[in-house]
Protein backbone atom coordinates (compact mmCIF):
# COMPACT_ATOMS: atom_id res chain seq x y z
CA UNK A 1 0.00 0.00 0.00
CA UNK A 2 1.17 3.50 -0.69
CA UNK A 3 2.57 5.78 1.98
CA UNK A 4 0.64 8.83 3.11
CA UNK A 5 1.49 12.07 1.43
CA UNK A 6 0.63 14.28 4.40
CA UNK A 7 1.84 17.81 3.92
CA UNK A 8 2.12 17.41 0.14
CA UNK A 9 -1.05 19.47 -0.40
CA UNK A 10 -1.23 23.28 -0.24
CA UNK A 11 -2.28 24.74 3.09
CA UNK A 12 -5.83 26.16 3.10
CA UNK A 13 -4.73 29.52 4.48
CA UNK A 14 -2.81 30.32 1.32
CA UNK A 15 -5.48 29.25 -1.12
CA UNK A 16 -6.85 31.94 -3.42
CA UNK A 17 -9.94 31.94 -5.61
CA UNK A 18 -13.40 30.41 -5.19
CA UNK A 19 -14.05 27.65 -2.70
CA UNK A 20 -14.81 24.12 -3.84
CA UNK A 21 -18.37 22.89 -3.39
CA UNK A 22 -17.70 20.85 -0.25
CA UNK A 23 -16.03 23.85 1.41
CA UNK A 24 -19.10 26.05 0.99
CA UNK A 25 -21.44 23.87 3.06
CA UNK A 26 -19.32 21.01 4.52
CA UNK A 27 -21.61 18.60 2.68
CA UNK A 28 -20.47 15.13 1.59
CA UNK A 29 -22.04 12.02 0.08
CA UNK A 30 -21.67 8.52 1.52
CA UNK A 31 -22.24 5.57 -0.80
CA UNK A 32 -24.11 2.80 1.02
CA UNK A 33 -24.94 -0.76 -0.04
CA UNK A 34 -28.65 -1.24 -0.73
CA UNK A 35 -30.59 -1.94 2.45
CA UNK A 36 -27.95 -0.62 4.84
CA UNK A 37 -29.07 3.01 4.69
CA UNK A 38 -30.96 3.04 8.04
CA UNK A 39 -28.03 1.43 9.87
CA UNK A 40 -25.54 3.74 8.17
CA UNK A 41 -27.63 6.75 9.10
CA UNK A 42 -27.49 5.73 12.76
CA UNK A 43 -23.75 5.17 12.50
CA UNK A 44 -23.17 8.57 10.89
CA UNK A 45 -25.13 10.22 13.68
CA UNK A 46 -23.08 8.40 16.34
CA UNK A 47 -19.88 9.58 14.70
CA UNK A 48 -21.00 13.20 14.75
CA UNK A 49 -22.39 13.83 11.25
CA UNK A 50 -25.22 16.36 10.88
CA UNK A 51 -28.10 17.02 8.46
CA UNK A 52 -28.18 13.41 7.23
CA UNK A 53 -30.47 13.09 4.21
CA UNK A 54 -31.21 10.20 1.81
CA UNK A 55 -29.83 10.29 -1.71
CA UNK A 56 -29.49 7.90 -4.65
CA UNK A 57 -27.60 4.86 -3.33
CA UNK A 58 -26.42 6.67 -0.26
CA UNK A 59 -26.71 9.50 2.23
CA UNK A 60 -25.82 13.17 2.19
CA UNK A 61 -24.41 14.59 5.42
CA UNK A 62 -22.56 17.60 6.74
CA UNK A 63 -19.39 17.37 8.80
CA UNK A 64 -16.57 19.54 10.05
CA UNK A 65 -13.06 18.27 9.29
CA UNK A 66 -12.72 16.40 12.59
CA UNK A 67 -15.98 14.53 12.01
CA UNK A 68 -15.11 13.83 8.36
CA UNK A 69 -11.82 12.23 9.40
CA UNK A 70 -13.56 10.25 12.16
CA UNK A 71 -16.27 8.93 9.83
CA UNK A 72 -13.69 7.76 7.29
CA UNK A 73 -11.59 6.07 9.96
CA UNK A 74 -14.32 4.44 12.03
CA UNK A 75 -17.33 3.73 9.80
CA UNK A 76 -17.99 0.01 9.39
CA UNK A 77 -20.98 0.32 7.04
CA UNK A 78 -20.10 3.02 4.49
CA UNK A 79 -18.47 2.04 1.19
CA UNK A 80 -17.22 5.41 -0.08
CA UNK A 81 -17.38 9.07 0.87
CA UNK A 82 -17.22 11.74 -1.83
CA UNK A 83 -16.42 15.43 -1.47
CA UNK A 84 -18.06 17.40 -4.32
CA UNK A 85 -15.64 19.78 -6.01
CA UNK A 86 -17.73 21.21 -8.83
CA UNK A 87 -21.48 21.12 -9.51
CA UNK A 88 -22.67 22.00 -13.00
CA UNK A 89 -25.49 21.70 -15.48
CA UNK A 90 -23.99 19.48 -18.14
CA UNK A 91 -25.55 18.76 -21.53
CA UNK A 92 -22.41 17.91 -23.51
CA UNK A 93 -18.95 16.42 -23.09
CA UNK A 94 -17.51 19.62 -24.60
CA UNK A 95 -18.89 21.68 -21.72
CA UNK A 96 -17.84 19.03 -19.19
CA UNK A 97 -14.28 19.23 -20.54
CA UNK A 98 -14.29 23.04 -20.42
CA UNK A 99 -15.50 23.25 -16.82
CA UNK A 100 -13.23 20.44 -15.62
CA UNK A 101 -10.17 21.98 -17.23
CA UNK A 102 -10.87 25.25 -15.39
CA UNK A 103 -10.35 23.53 -12.03
CA UNK A 104 -6.93 24.06 -10.47
CA UNK A 105 -5.95 20.40 -10.32
CA UNK A 106 -2.68 21.18 -8.56
CA UNK A 107 -4.85 21.51 -5.43
CA UNK A 108 -5.36 17.74 -5.53
CA UNK A 109 -2.76 16.22 -7.82
CA UNK A 110 0.90 16.53 -8.70
CA UNK A 111 3.14 14.90 -11.28
CA UNK A 112 4.17 12.33 -8.67
CA UNK A 113 0.61 11.30 -7.78
CA UNK A 114 -1.45 8.89 -9.87
CA UNK A 115 -5.21 9.17 -10.26
CA UNK A 116 -8.21 7.24 -11.49
CA UNK A 117 -11.82 8.15 -12.25
CA UNK A 118 -15.05 6.35 -11.37
CA UNK A 119 -17.94 7.53 -13.55
CA UNK A 120 -21.69 6.97 -13.48
CA UNK A 121 -24.10 8.47 -16.01
CA UNK A 122 -27.89 8.14 -16.18
CA UNK A 123 -30.83 9.84 -17.90
CA UNK A 124 -28.66 12.52 -19.51
CA UNK A 125 -27.56 13.76 -22.92
CA UNK A 126 -24.15 12.30 -22.11
CA UNK A 127 -24.94 8.61 -22.31
CA UNK A 128 -21.67 6.74 -21.83
CA UNK A 129 -19.96 6.60 -18.44
CA UNK A 130 -16.58 5.59 -19.87
CA UNK A 131 -16.59 8.39 -22.41
CA UNK A 132 -17.56 10.92 -19.72
CA UNK A 133 -14.64 9.67 -17.58
CA UNK A 134 -12.33 9.98 -20.60
CA UNK A 135 -13.38 13.62 -21.08
CA UNK A 136 -12.62 14.38 -17.43
CA UNK A 137 -9.29 12.60 -17.70
CA UNK A 138 -8.38 14.57 -20.83
CA UNK A 139 -9.26 17.84 -19.08
CA UNK A 140 -6.97 17.00 -16.16
CA UNK A 141 -4.12 15.88 -18.39
CA UNK A 142 -4.42 18.93 -20.64
CA UNK A 143 -4.51 21.24 -17.60
CA UNK A 144 -1.16 19.88 -16.43
CA UNK A 145 0.37 19.71 -19.89
CA UNK A 146 -0.44 23.36 -20.57
CA UNK A 147 0.51 24.63 -17.10
CA UNK A 148 3.66 22.63 -16.27
CA UNK A 149 4.53 20.84 -19.48
CA UNK A 150 4.02 17.33 -18.12
CA UNK A 151 1.09 15.11 -17.18
CA UNK A 152 0.31 12.95 -14.14
CA UNK A 153 -0.20 9.23 -14.66
CA UNK A 154 -3.38 7.21 -14.44
CA UNK A 155 -3.44 4.08 -12.26
CA UNK A 156 -6.79 2.32 -12.41
CA UNK A 157 -5.91 -0.28 -9.76
CA UNK A 158 -4.25 1.56 -6.88
CA UNK A 159 -4.12 5.31 -7.53
CA UNK A 160 -3.09 7.97 -5.04
CA UNK A 161 -6.28 9.91 -5.75
CA UNK A 162 -9.70 8.57 -6.73
CA UNK A 163 -11.94 11.04 -8.55
CA UNK A 164 -15.67 10.57 -9.02
CA UNK A 165 -17.93 11.81 -11.82
CA UNK A 166 -21.69 11.50 -11.43
CA UNK A 167 -24.11 12.79 -14.08
CA UNK A 168 -27.86 12.45 -13.63
CA UNK A 169 -30.59 14.40 -15.41
CA UNK A 170 -27.88 16.51 -17.08
CA UNK A 171 -26.56 17.62 -13.70
CA UNK A 172 -22.91 16.73 -13.08
CA UNK A 173 -20.94 16.42 -9.89
CA UNK A 174 -17.15 16.22 -10.09
CA UNK A 175 -15.93 14.90 -6.77
CA UNK A 176 -12.98 13.45 -4.91
CA UNK A 177 -13.30 10.21 -2.96
CA UNK A 178 -12.15 11.25 0.50
CA UNK A 179 -12.30 7.59 1.50
CA UNK A 180 -9.56 6.80 -1.01
CA UNK A 181 -11.25 3.75 -2.53
CA UNK A 182 -13.84 1.47 -0.95
CA UNK A 183 -13.87 1.44 2.85
CA UNK A 184 -15.04 -2.18 2.92
CA UNK A 185 -11.45 -3.19 2.15
CA UNK A 186 -10.29 -3.25 5.75
CA UNK A 187 -6.83 -4.66 5.05
CA UNK A 188 -6.95 -7.79 7.22
CA UNK A 189 -8.03 -10.15 4.43
CA UNK A 190 -4.66 -11.46 3.26
CA UNK A 191 -5.98 -14.88 2.23
CA UNK A 192 -9.27 -15.40 0.43
CA UNK A 193 -11.65 -18.33 0.11
CA UNK A 194 -14.79 -19.16 -1.84
CA UNK A 195 -17.39 -16.36 -2.03
CA UNK A 196 -16.49 -14.44 1.14
CA UNK A 197 -19.10 -12.11 2.55
CA UNK A 198 -18.27 -8.42 2.15
CA UNK A 199 -16.92 -6.75 5.29
CA UNK A 200 -19.64 -4.10 5.41
CA UNK A 201 -22.36 -6.77 5.20
CA UNK A 202 -20.71 -8.77 8.01
CA UNK A 203 -20.56 -5.59 10.08
CA UNK A 204 -24.26 -4.99 9.36
CA UNK A 205 -25.10 -8.53 10.53
CA UNK A 206 -23.38 -7.86 13.83
CA UNK A 207 -25.14 -4.50 14.13
CA UNK A 208 -28.54 -6.08 13.47
CA UNK A 209 -27.73 -8.80 16.00
CA UNK A 210 -26.89 -6.04 18.49
CA UNK A 211 -23.97 -8.14 19.71
CA UNK A 212 -22.03 -6.31 22.40
CA UNK A 213 -19.94 -9.06 23.95
CA UNK A 214 -22.31 -9.94 26.80
CA UNK A 215 -22.54 -13.48 25.40
CA UNK A 216 -19.93 -15.51 23.47
CA UNK A 217 -20.14 -15.37 19.67
CA UNK A 218 -19.58 -18.43 17.48
CA UNK A 219 -19.58 -18.93 13.71
CA UNK A 220 -19.91 -22.66 12.90
CA UNK A 221 -19.32 -22.11 9.15
CA UNK A 222 -16.74 -19.35 9.34
CA UNK A 223 -15.10 -19.72 5.92
CA UNK A 224 -12.21 -17.26 5.64
CA UNK A 225 -13.26 -15.60 8.88
CA UNK A 226 -14.80 -12.29 7.81
CA UNK A 227 -17.57 -12.40 10.42
CA UNK A 228 -15.08 -13.35 13.12
CA UNK A 229 -12.71 -10.55 12.10
CA UNK A 230 -15.55 -8.02 12.16
CA UNK A 231 -16.66 -9.32 15.56
CA UNK A 232 -13.14 -8.84 16.96
CA UNK A 233 -12.95 -5.33 15.50
CA UNK A 234 -16.39 -4.47 16.88
CA UNK A 235 -15.77 -5.68 20.42
CA UNK A 236 -12.17 -4.49 20.67
CA UNK A 237 -13.13 -1.11 19.17
CA UNK A 238 -10.53 -1.44 16.44
CA UNK A 239 -11.30 1.30 13.88
CA UNK A 240 -12.45 -0.05 10.53
CA UNK A 241 -9.69 1.95 8.82
CA UNK A 242 -6.98 0.77 11.21
CA UNK A 243 -4.85 -0.77 8.44
CA UNK A 244 -5.34 1.91 5.79
CA UNK A 245 -2.13 3.77 5.03
CA UNK A 246 -3.81 6.51 3.02
CA UNK A 247 -7.16 8.29 2.86
CA UNK A 248 -8.42 10.44 0.04
CA UNK A 249 -9.04 13.42 2.34
CA UNK A 250 -5.24 13.79 2.57
CA UNK A 251 -5.37 15.12 -1.00
CA UNK A 252 -7.78 17.94 -0.17
CA UNK A 253 -6.27 21.44 -0.22
CA UNK A 254 -7.52 22.14 3.32
CA UNK A 255 -6.28 18.86 4.81
CA UNK A 256 -5.12 19.30 8.42
CA UNK A 257 -2.44 16.67 9.24
CA UNK A 258 -2.29 17.53 12.96
CA UNK A 259 -6.08 17.26 13.36
CA UNK A 260 -6.12 13.95 11.49
CA UNK A 261 -3.42 12.50 13.76
CA UNK A 262 -5.39 13.68 16.79
CA UNK A 263 -8.58 11.99 15.55
CA UNK A 264 -6.68 8.79 14.80
CA UNK A 265 -4.91 8.76 18.17
CA UNK A 266 -8.19 9.30 20.03
CA UNK A 267 -9.85 6.37 18.21
CA UNK A 268 -6.84 4.09 18.66
CA UNK A 269 -6.74 4.82 22.39
CA UNK A 270 -10.16 3.15 22.74
CA UNK A 271 -8.90 -0.26 21.56
CA UNK A 272 -9.39 -2.87 24.28
CA UNK A 273 -8.37 -6.53 24.73
CA UNK A 274 -10.49 -9.51 23.70
CA UNK A 275 -11.65 -11.67 26.64
CA UNK A 276 -10.76 -15.38 26.38
CA UNK A 277 -13.28 -17.52 24.48
CA UNK A 278 -15.53 -14.58 23.62
CA UNK A 279 -15.19 -15.10 19.84
CA UNK A 280 -14.65 -18.49 18.22
CA UNK A 281 -15.53 -20.42 15.09
CA UNK A 282 -15.20 -23.55 13.03
CA UNK A 283 -15.55 -24.89 9.52
CA UNK A 284 -15.54 -28.25 7.82
CA UNK A 285 -12.86 -27.04 5.38
CA UNK A 286 -9.25 -27.05 6.56
CA UNK A 287 -8.35 -24.71 3.70
CA UNK A 288 -10.97 -22.22 4.87
CA UNK A 289 -9.61 -22.36 8.40
CA UNK A 290 -6.10 -21.67 7.13
CA UNK A 291 -7.44 -18.52 5.48
CA UNK A 292 -9.37 -17.53 8.62
CA UNK A 293 -6.29 -18.06 10.79
CA UNK A 294 -4.15 -15.87 8.52
CA UNK A 295 -6.76 -13.11 8.36
CA UNK A 296 -7.43 -13.06 12.10
CA UNK A 297 -3.70 -12.93 12.79
CA UNK A 298 -3.60 -9.48 11.19
CA UNK A 299 -5.80 -8.04 13.95
CA UNK A 300 -4.77 -7.04 17.45
CA UNK A 301 -6.16 -9.88 19.62
CA UNK A 302 -7.20 -11.81 16.50
CA UNK A 303 -4.73 -14.63 17.06
CA UNK A 304 -6.60 -15.41 20.31
CA UNK A 305 -9.74 -16.49 18.45
CA UNK A 306 -10.05 -20.26 18.70
CA UNK A 307 -10.78 -22.13 15.46
CA UNK A 308 -11.58 -25.77 14.91
CA UNK A 309 -11.96 -28.01 11.86
CA UNK A 310 -15.33 -29.69 12.35
CA UNK A 311 -18.66 -30.17 10.60
CA UNK A 312 -21.31 -28.22 12.50
CA UNK A 313 -23.36 -31.43 12.71
CA UNK A 314 -20.66 -32.89 14.97
CA UNK A 315 -20.50 -30.00 17.43
CA UNK A 316 -21.77 -31.30 20.76
CA UNK A 317 -23.29 -28.09 22.07
CA UNK A 318 -23.38 -24.31 21.63
CA UNK A 319 -25.52 -23.22 24.55
CA UNK A 320 -26.19 -19.63 25.67
CA UNK A 321 -24.26 -18.35 22.68
CA UNK A 322 -24.81 -15.87 19.87
CA UNK A 323 -24.48 -17.97 16.72
CA UNK A 324 -23.94 -15.93 13.58
CA UNK A 325 -23.10 -17.31 10.17
CA UNK A 326 -23.31 -17.02 6.41
CA UNK A 327 -23.84 -20.66 5.36
CA UNK A 328 -21.50 -21.42 2.41
CA UNK A 329 -24.05 -23.22 0.29
CA UNK A 330 -26.79 -22.57 -2.22
CA UNK A 331 -27.09 -19.57 -4.50
CA UNK A 332 -23.93 -17.91 -3.13
CA UNK A 333 -21.81 -20.69 -4.69
CA UNK A 334 -24.27 -21.57 -7.46
CA UNK A 335 -24.91 -24.94 -5.82
CA UNK A 336 -28.42 -25.98 -4.88
CA UNK A 337 -28.11 -29.76 -4.78
CA UNK A 338 -28.59 -31.01 -1.22
CA UNK A 339 -29.64 -27.62 0.13
CA UNK A 340 -32.94 -28.90 1.51
CA UNK A 341 -31.20 -31.58 3.55
CA UNK A 342 -28.47 -29.13 4.59
CA UNK A 343 -31.02 -26.61 5.90
CA UNK A 344 -32.92 -29.34 7.76
CA UNK A 345 -29.69 -30.55 9.37
CA UNK A 346 -28.85 -26.98 10.36
CA UNK A 347 -32.27 -26.51 11.93
CA UNK A 348 -32.01 -29.82 13.80
CA UNK A 349 -28.56 -28.88 15.10
CA UNK A 350 -29.82 -25.56 16.43
CA UNK A 351 -32.89 -27.12 18.03
CA UNK A 352 -31.09 -30.08 19.61
CA UNK A 353 -27.67 -28.68 20.56
CA UNK A 354 -28.02 -24.92 21.02
CA UNK A 355 -30.45 -24.43 23.89
CA UNK A 356 -30.58 -20.88 25.21
CA UNK A 357 -28.74 -19.54 22.15
CA UNK A 358 -29.76 -16.98 19.56
CA UNK A 359 -28.85 -17.62 15.93
CA UNK A 360 -28.49 -15.09 13.12
CA UNK A 361 -28.19 -16.68 9.69
CA UNK A 362 -27.83 -15.02 6.32
CA UNK A 363 -29.43 -16.60 3.26
CA UNK A 364 -28.75 -15.09 -0.16
CA UNK A 365 -31.71 -17.12 -1.44
CA UNK A 366 -34.57 -16.65 1.01
CA UNK A 367 -36.48 -19.67 -0.34
CA UNK A 368 -34.27 -21.95 1.76
CA UNK A 369 -35.29 -20.36 5.05
CA UNK A 370 -38.47 -22.42 5.38
CA UNK A 371 -36.42 -25.63 5.28
CA UNK A 372 -34.69 -24.71 8.56
CA UNK A 373 -37.87 -25.85 10.28
CA UNK A 374 -37.72 -23.25 13.05
CA UNK A 375 -39.88 -20.22 13.63
CA UNK A 376 -38.03 -16.98 12.89
CA UNK A 377 -38.18 -14.06 15.33
CA UNK A 378 -37.60 -11.70 12.40
CA UNK A 379 -36.32 -11.53 8.84
CA UNK A 380 -34.46 -8.46 7.63
CA UNK A 381 -33.56 -7.62 4.00
CA UNK A 382 -29.82 -7.56 3.42
CA UNK A 383 -28.27 -7.32 -0.04
CA UNK A 384 -24.88 -8.94 -0.61
CA UNK A 385 -22.97 -9.47 -3.83
CA UNK A 386 -26.06 -8.87 -5.94
CA UNK A 387 -28.18 -11.19 -3.80
CA UNK A 388 -31.44 -9.89 -2.35
CA UNK A 389 -30.96 -11.97 0.77
CA UNK A 390 -32.41 -12.14 4.26
CA UNK A 391 -30.85 -12.20 7.68
CA UNK A 392 -33.00 -14.22 10.05
CA UNK A 393 -33.08 -14.35 13.83
CA UNK A 394 -33.83 -17.62 15.59
CA UNK A 395 -34.26 -17.90 19.34
CA UNK A 396 -33.66 -21.44 20.58
CA UNK A 397 -35.46 -22.24 23.83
Amino acid sequence: MKKSHSGDSPEPAGRQGPLYAYQKNNCYFAQIAAGLEPLAQQELKRLGAKKIQPGFRGLYFTAEKETLYRVNYQSRLIQKIIAPLELLDCHSTKYLYKRAKAIDWTDFLSLTRTFAIVSNVSNSHIRHSKYAALCLKDAIVDFFTESVGKRPNVDTKDPDVWLNLYIHNNRAVIGLEVSGGSLHKRGYRVVGHEAPIQETVAAAMLELAEWNGERPLYDPMCGSGTLLCEAVMRYCRIPAGYFRRQFGFEALPDFDPALWQSVKAEADSQIRPLPPDLVAGSDISVKALEAATANLAQLPQGADVKLKAIDFRNIKALENTVIISNPPHGLRLQKTEGMEAFCKDLGDFLKQHCQGSTAYLYFGDRTWIKHIGLRTTWKKPLASGGLDGRLIKLEIF
